[in-house]
């Protein structure tokens, strides 16, 4: 279950990109959770992933 709080949620899924993921898709393959979801959550913060880096920036 990943963080609801948009701020947590940055932090957590910076995280997992950094240390476990090559990318957004695998984490989201690997755990279950829906991109689209992830994505909009962390735009409301106005956070968006960037491939290069594999990060929300």
């Amino acid at each position: 279950m990943i963080p609801n709080d948009p701020v947590m949620l940055l932090s957590y899924m910076n995280l997992k990109l950094r240390d476990f993921y090559p990318s957004l898709e695998t984490f989201c393959e690997d755990t279950d959770e829906d991109m689209k979801k992830i994505v909009d959550k962390l735009s409301q913060i106005d956070y968006h992933y960037d491939e290069e880096k594999n990060q929300f920036v």
